[in-house]
């Protein structure tokens, strides 16, 4: 049996029983005898990891290296450190402006830690507007702006990459984001940007992700990778993302003798 905080997330997975994150204690004890834990909030997975000794999809790794863009950054930083735009985390109360403005020029690209679907991104053309940033934000993320119109949504579910489209900003707009109005192309994806994806993700112990890698000179920077993505780019393909994830959480039991569940349509 598998227990879901997610109902949209896993609609066409069998055997599912769907909880309301709130209501966790009051049905813990459907909890304890869940096979798989799937997408629970991020304030629940340390006690149903630790606690309770539970599986959970995505994976306690997924969830917290990808909690914000500074654990992120930094787990790259230690192994793929090659492919991170240059990036700085500063603290505001620490910095000094005229260094942010040698070390970056204008533009450049700073970001709040926690966001998404391009909240929270922004050219900085001055430092008028750096400011505005600084104020806004204690912990500062700065990064080089770098010449792109477009970029990549590379989708890793289970063990591997299921789909993968560009993204092209609208004419004259820094976002890539369909949220924000860009659109997709399905061609000519490189698969180098697949490859780099694929060794991120069995490196940090990754299983459900949507990786943005940006292209440039045909080298592969990784600008962040989100834990919940949009799934539009995918159903365009005529790919269901939950197909992959009951396929990989249906052949991760400990028990060699697990029950043989019926096909996800």
């Amino acid at each position: 049996m598998f227990i879901t905080f997610d109902p949209f997330r896993t609609l066409g997975i069998p055997n599912v029983t769907y909880i309301k994150p709130e209501n966790m204690f009051k049905e813990i004890d459907k909890v304890k005898g869940a096979n798989y834990i799937l997408f629970p909030e991020y304030w629940q997975v340390n006690s149903l990891v630790y606690g309770l000794k539970k599986k959970i999809f995505p994976n306690i790794s997924t969830y917290q290296l990808g909690h914000n863009k500074i654990e992120t950054t930094r787990a790259l930083w230690t192994t793929f450190s090659q492919n991170v735009p240059y990036t700085k985390i500063l603290s505001r109360d620490e910095v000094d402006i005229e260094n942010i403005e040698e070390e970056f020029g204008y533009p450049l690209v700073a970001k709040e830690i926690k966001n998404s679907m391009g909240r929270g991104v922004f050219l900085i053309q001055d430092r008028q507007e750096l400011k505005k940033y600084m104020n806004d934000n204690s912990i500062l993320y700065i990064q080089e702006k770098l010449p792109i119109d477009r970029d990549l949504r590379i989708v890793y579910v289970g063990n591997k990459v299921i789909g993968a489209y560009w993204r092209i900003a609208r004419e004259g707009e820094f976002h890539n984001n369909i949220a924000k109005g860009a659109s997709y192309d399905y061609t000519d994806i490189p698969s180098g940007a697949i490859d780099l994806v694929e060794k991120v993700a069995a490196t940090l112990d990754i299983n459900h992700a949507g990786f943005d890698i940006a292209v440039v000179d045909n080298h592969f920077y990784i600008l962040e990778y989100n834990v919940m993505f949009g799934n539009e780019g995918l159903r365009n393909m005529g790919i269901k993302a939950e197909k992959y994830i009951y396929e990989y959480i249906s052949t991760d039991f400990d028990n060699p003798n697990n029950p043989v569940y019926p096909k996800v349509s």
